[in-house]
């Protein structure tokens, strides 16, 4: 099941040029203060504050992209053991779909320290339309206010919380699937250890029938050679991803399974759709994860994006060739295994 959009091995793959709009979108965000991965933790908060406010401005949402206007959206809470007013999701219902739905919960990126529903809008609303399943995005806990493991365990509960009461929702039990990009595609596949791991347990846990991780981040230890060969990108930086997960391990084993994936027991897990981008310092990340998952005998097919950047889903508004692509290949993967 592997591939990639060009219809050769990555190995064979041609080099294709980053997009000058994206190299303009790495310079602003340079200009504007860049990434809060480096600060003292007591001073993220503010931060974050400060680069929403910029994301929910008009040249934002024009990068980001509208959602298309078929899929009812809705803003709800998912109560859960450790939040029990509930974490904040957003649901997005395509046009027509099985009754009941099948469902996605996805896992915004932003290095666990950042990011919100409104980044995972784009995406998530057109997923839902592609693939005819309602979508529950999860709005987790962020470091380094609830370091690792919260922000995993979060999203193992709110799958849990779904399966338990999917007539509330209007969902199937039996039809879930994760899917996650960047640090939330780290999420994405934690939830599924969580979930396989307590069945091996003999525990209840609901069944994930796949899994969409895009430009995943597996390893919180080792420097992959990618983060060497693209030192610097438009959204992130190699520098970034180490600030980015000092802050969510907050002196936490970086080791551990559920932080670092690719040390895991991959074997039982659901089939895996692995997307990765050419211009991304996390490439080898998501590409050695599906080697692999391979390796443990896990259905797997991967894409990766030539001339993209780290990004690509939460900017459809600037790069909607590539981002719709990748739209299209989750949609089709999910109708299959769902």
């Amino acid at each position: 099941m592997r591939g990639v959009s060009v219809g050769v091995p990555v190995g064979e793959a041609p080099r294709v040029r980053l997009p000058l709009s994206l190299r303009l979108v790495g310079a602003l965000r340079r200009r504007l203060g860049g990434s809060v991965a480096h600060l003292d933790p007591a001073d993220v908060p503010a931060a974050r504050a400060a680069v929403l406010r910029l994301q929910h401005g008009p040249l934002a949402r024009a990068v980001m992209g509208s959602p298309p206007r078929e899929v009812v959206v809705e803003d709800a809470r998912l109560p859960t053991a450790a939040v029990p007013d509930g974490l904040a999701v957003r649901v997005y219902r395509p046009p027509s779909t099985d009754a009941p739905a099948p469902v996605v919960v996805n896992f915004h990126g932003g290095g666990f320290v950042q990011g919100d529903l409104d980044q995972s809008e784009w995406f998530c609303a057109h997923v839902a339309r592609e693939a005819g399943a309602v979508v529950v995005s999860v709005d987790y806990r962020l470091a380094p206010e609830h370091p690792f493991p919260v922000p995993a365990q979060d999203g193992y509960d709110a799958v849990a919380a779904l399966a338990a009461d999917p007539g509330g929702w209007g969902i199937d039990a039996g039809r879930i699937a994760v899917m996650g990009d960047s640090a939330g595609g780290n999420i994405a596949t934690v939830v599924c250890l969580m979930a396989r791991d307590r069945r091996r347990e003999g525990q209840d846990g609901p069944r994930i029938a796949a899994q969409v991780l895009v430009y995943p981040g597996v390893e919180m230890v080792d420097v992959l050679p990618s983060e060497r060969t693209i030192p610097v990108a438009p959204i992130l930086s190699a520098a970034d991803i180490r600030g980015f997960h000092a802050l969510y391990l907050a002196g936490a084993d970086g080791t551990a399974p559920y932080a670092s994936p690719l040390r895991a027991d991959l074997r039982e897990l659901p089939p895996a759709l692995v997307q990765t981008a050419e211009h991304d310092p996390l490439r080898d990340h998501g590409e050695r994860y599906v080697t692999a998952l391979a390796g443990a005998g896990v259905a797997v097919r991967h894409t990766r994006y030539l001339g993209a950047a780290h990004g690509y889903v939460a900017t459809g508004g600037l790069t909607p060739r590539t981002s719709l692509q990748a739209v299209a290949e989750a949609g089709a993967f999910l109708r299959t295994h769902m």
